[in-house]
């Protein structure tokens, strides 16, 4: 039977670069890549090695597109230090809800300026 992962997902943002940044102090990440998307817009690929999110822009506003659970949920990111994390979205102004801790870690989550749903998790 094969195994795979996860190698990445495609985001639609307003900023591919506000979104970068962020990813970049919650997860230490690095901007693997940017430039033009093939169906036109802007994209950013930011992660390790392994994988990565493409947070992508076509200038449209993003609200117009989606809203909560249509098409997505959240995206879940797991961090080694669910407190740091915590104040980085906290200096980002963004407000941490739902905090929770059970089996396997602890949680919690946030929306980004684009009303993307992130929930962060510590198996610590």
């Amino acid at each position: 039977m094969p195994t795979g992962f996860l190698e990445h997902a495609n985001i639609t943002v307003s900023d591919p670069d506000r979104s970068s940044a962020l990813l970049q102090k919650l997860c230490g990440w690095h901007e693997r890549w940017r430039g033009p998307s093939q169906l036109g817009g802007w994209t950013i690929h930011v992660g390790n090695e392994r994988d990565y999110l493409a947070v992508y822009t076509t200038g449209a506003p993003v609200g117009e597109r989606f809203a909560k659970g249509a098409p997505l949920n959240h995206v879940g990111l797991v961090v080694d230090d669910l407190d740091a994390a915590e104040r980085i979205v906290e200096e980002a102004g963004l407000v941490p809800f739902n905090h929770m801790d059970y089996e396997p870690g602890r949680r919690f989550y946030f929306f980004d300026w684009d009303g993307i749903e992130f929930e962060m998790v510590s198996y610590d």
